[in-house]
């Protein structure tokens, strides 16, 4: 595949980038290097490779997903302005 100067103002003013004319050639041949190197990826054979997020193997860790009520009410308002049983008070903006 190889791109045109047309090709390449289409794809500034869809970047919003402002492209100067005699910058479009310098463009093209740089568009054009990124696109002979993506075709040169899909001749890899990349049969039986699994796909993978990271390069190296990564577990997440992770916890019970327990529901409870929280019970620390106190706690989080505890750095508040103002609060009056254990919620938050803010002062009236809308009439």
């Amino acid at each position: 595949m190889s791109v045109d100067a047309a090709t390449v103002k289409r794809i500034g003013r869809l970047a919003r980038i402002r492209i100067e004319e005699d910058e479009v050639a310098g463009y093209q041949s740089e568009l054009n290097a990124i696109l002979g190197f993506v075709e040169q990826l899909a001749e890899v054979d990349v049969a039986g490779v699994e796909p993978m997020t990271s390069v190296t193997p990564m577990k997440l860790r992770r916890r019970d997903d327990v529901i409870s009520d929280g019970g620390y009410a106190d706690r989080i308002v505890s750095n508040a302005p103002l609060s009056e049983d254990d919620f938050f008070m803010v002062p009236k903006v809308v009439e």
